[in-house]
């Protein structure tokens, strides 16, 4: 059972998401203002919140951005009438997990709130890993987190559960579609930007912060992997 935040400011649709998470077996917990929503987050530590943009006075952007500033990981699934692919792309780039678009289906709902859910708990309760040290990079499951030269890269659960599934397979190019069904648990549909768009952010807050070397590669067409490159000479440090 995961406690579900539902911040909707449609008290009629909000319910009919609770009763559906309800019915799937959660603790679903609806909000109508943004500011309580924050609140909520803060201190009670939901396992997922299902977020509505258009929200009055402290809207679901804004909502997404403090959260992430000050470290709050709770996976967040958007859902939301605002469907263009630049909402999509920048609430994806902002520190959302995922993305509806209204209407959607309760079913469809409970299945990504599901999933959500799974992969929050795994990347928080994992205890068993040992540390990844690569050049000036250290991979501490026991912290869900990441360090470039000794300062945490903040990263969220779902990121950070990226980068480990990268520096578990070290040097190996994996595929999108790989990533997309590991970590996001479903395959990849046309033009489906969400592994690209967290490879964005694990790069924005790795490899330029890193001082020597950059750790995401592309390979064009096919994927990633996590391999040292000198910043200074755009060669590796060793064969992969």
């Amino acid at each position: 059972m995961a406690k579900v935040l539902i911040v909707e400011d449609d008290e009629l649709l909000g319910r009919g998401m609770a009763d559906s998470l309800a019915d799937a077996g959660h603790d679903p917990i609806l909000v109508t203002k943004g500011d309580v929503a924050l609140a909520r987050l803060r201190y009670e530590t939901p396992d997922v919140c299902v977020l509505d943009l258009m929200l009055p006075e402290l809207d679901g952007w804004r909502i997404i951005e403090l959260a992430r500033a000050e470290g709050i990981g709770t996976p967040i699934v958007v859902v939301s009438a605002r469907g263009t692919e630049h909402d999509r792309i920048h609430a994806l780039e902002i520190g959302a997990d995922d993305y509806l678009v209204k209407p959607v289906s309760m079913k469809e709902l409970v299945a990504h709130v599901q999933a959500a859910a799974r992969r929050g708990h795994s990347a928080l309760t994992r205890q068993d890993g040992e540390a990844i040290q690569i050049e000036e990079l250290r991979i501490e499951p026991r912290d869900v987190q990441a360090y470039v030269d000794g300062s945490s890269a903040e990263l969220t659960p779902t990121e950070f559960k990226v980068l480990y599934a990268l520096a578990l397979d070290a040097g190996r190019v994996i595929t999108r579609d790989e990533l997309l069904q590991k970590i996001w648990g479903r395959r990849r549909s046309y033009r489906d930007r969400t592994v690209d768009v967290c490879i964005k952010r694990l790069r924005d807050k790795i490899d330029r912060r890193a001082s020597v070397h950059t750790f995401i590669q592309t390979r064009f067409g096919v994927g990633y992997k996590l391999a040292p490159v000198s910043k200074e000479t755009g060669t590796p440090d060793t064969e992969s």
